[in-house]
């Protein structure tokens, strides 16, 4: 009979074997499911001790206009994550992407900086001291653009110029004295030739952050992967090399795409699961690698079949994540769990940590709690609108 979701909650859970291995673990949430459906709420409390928002706390979320914040949906999930004790990423204070539509012409050269440096004051400002860490920059590197520091041709590269991202870490740092200030990027993984070079750009560029004093204290490894793929040597001395520089490394966004595997789905299942570990056995080994974050919890709401690029040539949804649409959990839940229990660490606590186990709901907060909570996390910067 297939494993269900009371067969790995508890002290089975990913959350109590990466507690007794040191390593936090997570997955990206979104707030409409978290509160409004019990299974994805339940899954989430149950197996992270840590959380990110996939898309909350990006500017489009956050900024209906050039002049007010919304916070609510951001909210949301730092009030979940208090009341569930659990830690919370914030992703992200600067990107390319998600821009909101005012943004092209509203942000000119003449006043960028100062958006930027508003935006991040405004919004880590808010979380001070509630948060584990924040993407400060993602995803800055482009090697295909041509520059010769790998910089991405990007509105604020166009706007600021290189300083941008030196400006976004001074200021967020001193907008949150004890956050974990992150650079994080993808297509970094793997020993093929352009993943090499992006590689060496992303330690570049790191290593001048370092060499000026930048505050940074991690890089996030995103960790798209395919099914097959397999990292080289050239990550685990990636990590091993920011460890000599005194940095956490985060595994921030893992799934495994199967469009290029075909049916049955035992089969399909069995391969992600084997990309999962050999992905994350020798990278959890190592001890400044501190996260581990999926992005997503279930097969349900991934973000892949969204994605044409992503897409499988014969229509079904990918099966990316550790648990599927009905939040069983799959043969990469048990990989993932396999991973973190490699890691030096201690037993877990009971006769048996694989052993069956009984849960009782997760303890949600009534409603007066909830709108406390929520009431004293919004009143964090008594200036902003929502």
């Amino acid at each position: 009979m297939a494993p269900t979701l009371n067969d790995v909650s508890g002290l089975r859970s990913l959350r109590a074997h990466g507690a007794a291995h040191g390593l936090l673990v997570g997955c990206a949430v979104n707030p409409d499911h978290l509160d409004g459906e019990p299974d994805y709420a339940r899954t989430v409390a149950e197996q992270a001790s840590i959380v990110v928002p996939e898309n909350a706390m990006k500017w489009a979320a956050l900024r209906p206009n050039a002049t007010q914040y919304d916070f609510r949906k951001a909210d949301d999930i730092v009030v979940f994550a208090l009341s569930h004790e659990q830690k919370v990423r914030g992703h992200n204070l600067c990107w390319h992407e998600a821009l909101p539509s005012w943004f092209a012409g509203t942000v000119t050269k003449e006043n960028a900086a100062q958006y930027l440096t508003q935006h991040i004051r405004t919004v880590a400002g808010r979380f001070a001291g509630k948060l584990h860490s924040w993407d400060v920059v993602n995803e800055a590197i482009d090697v295909k653009d041509g520059r010769p520091d790998g910089l991405r041709n990007s509105p604020w590269l166009e706007l600021i110029g290189p300083s941008y991202i030196e400006l976004a870490f001074r200021t967020a740092r001193e907008a949150d004295g004890t956050a974990l200030l992150t650079y994080n990027d993808y297509g970094i993984e793997l020993d093929t030739p352009e993943q090499i070079d992006k590689r060496g750009q992303v330690m570049m560029l790191v290593r001048r952050l370092q060499a000026r004093g930048v505050p940074i204290d991690a890089v996030g490894i995103q960790s798209h992967l395919s099914a097959g793929d397999v990292p080289g040597d050239g990550l685990i001395h990636f990590i091993r090399e920011l460890r000599a520089m005194n940095l956490q490394v985060f595994v921030t966004e893992m799934d495994v795409n199967d469009r290029k595997l075909a049916e049955p789905v035992a089969e399909r299942d069995a391969g992600v699961a084997k990309t999962y570990r050999d992905y994350l056995t020798p990278v959890l080994a190592e001890p400044n690698v501190t996260v581990a974050l999926t992005w997503g919890i279930t097969d349900r709401y991934t973000w892949l079949n969204g994605l044409q690029h992503a897409s499988r040539a014969d229509g079904k949804p990918e099966r990316p994540l550790p648990f599927d649409y009905d939040y069983n959990p799959k043969p990469a839940f048990f990989a993932e769990r396999d991973s973190i229990d490699g890691r030096p660490g201690q037993a877990l606590p009971g006769a048996d940590h694989y052993a069956p186990f009984n849960p009782t709901q997760p303890q949600r907060p009534q409603q007066q709690g909830r709108a406390e909570l929520r009431r004293i996390v919004r009143n964090l910067v008594s200036s902003v609108c929502v």
